[in-house]
C-alpha cells in the first residue's frame, strides 16, 4: 500500500504533467519545484500531512484539481494545508499590489505547519530569480520579504534561510549591473505595507 506522501507525489506529478506545466525560466517539468519544497520540509520537523501538502501545494492554484479533490483523496488535514497555501482568487485585472496584499492577509492566518511549507516554497523560488529575471526580481523580492514577516511561526531554520536569501538578493539588485536604488525599494515596500496595514486594521 502506498504511503500518503507517495500518493500525493504521484497525484501532483500527474496533475501538473496533464497540463504540460513547466518551470517558467528553465522549462523543466514543474514537478521539480514541489519535489524541492518537499525535501526542504523534510529537512526540518514535519509530519506526513505536511509532506503530502508540500507535493500538492500548487495543484489547486495551477491545475484543474479542487480542494474537494484533495479532501476526498488525502483527508481534511492535508486539504486544509493546501487551502492555506493557495493564493486567494482575485479578478484578472486586479493590480499585482492588491494580489500581494490579499496573499499576505491569507498567509498571516495560516497554521505554523503551512507557514513552514510556504517558507520552503519561497526559498526554492528565490534561489535563482535574479539570474533569470532581474526586472521581475525587484518586485518579487520585496513582496517575499514582506511575506516572511507573517511567517515567523514557521520553522525557525527555514525562516532564517529565507530571510538571508532575500536579503542577499536585494543587496545584489543594488549593485552592478542592476543598480536598483535603496530609495526605490523602500518606497515599494512602504506602498505594500501601507495597504496591508489598512486592511489588517479594518479586519
Amino acid at each position: 500500500m502506498h504511503s500518503l506522501e507517495n500518493r500525493a507525489r504521484r497525484f501532483a506529478s500527474h496533475a501538473h504533467a496533464s497540463r504540460d506545466q513547466r518551470r517558467k525560466y528553465t522549462l523543466e517539468p514543474y514537478i521539480i519545484h514541489p519535489a524541492a519544497v518537499v525535501e526542504r520540509v523534510r529537512s526540518v520537523s514535519h509530519s506526513e500531512d505536511m509532506l503530502a501538502a508540500a507535493w500538492l501545494h500548487d495543484t489547486v492554484e495551477d491545475t484543474d484539481v479542487t480542494l474537494k479533490d484533495i479532501d476526498q483523496r488525502f483527508g481534511r488535514a492535508v486539504a486544509e494545508l493546501v487551502e492555506m497555501l493557495t493564493t486567494p482568487a482575485t479578478p484578472a485585472d486586479c493590480p499585482r499590489i492588491e494580489k500581494t496584499r490579499a496573499a499576505l492577509l491569507h498567509m498571516a492566518c495560516a497554521s505554523s505547519h503551512a507557514k513552514t511549507i510556504k517558507l520552503a516554497d519561497i526559498i526554492d523560488n528565490t534561489c535563482s530569480i535574479i539570474t533569470y529575471d532581474a526586472q521581475f526580481a525587484r518586485y518579487y523580492l520585496v513582496e517575499k520579504k514582506l511575506q516572511i514577516e507573517v511567517l515567523t511561526e514557521g520553522d525557525p531554520h527555514l525562516w532564517r534561510q529565507a530571510r538571508d536569501i532575500l536579503d542577499a538578493g536585494l543587496l545584489t539588485l543594488q549593485q552592478e549591473p542592476h543598480r536598483v536604488s535603496q530609495d526605490w525599494l523602500s518606497r515599494l515596500t512602504a506602498e505594500y505595507r501601507d495597504g496591508y496595514s489598512q486592511r489588517t486594521a479594518k479586519g
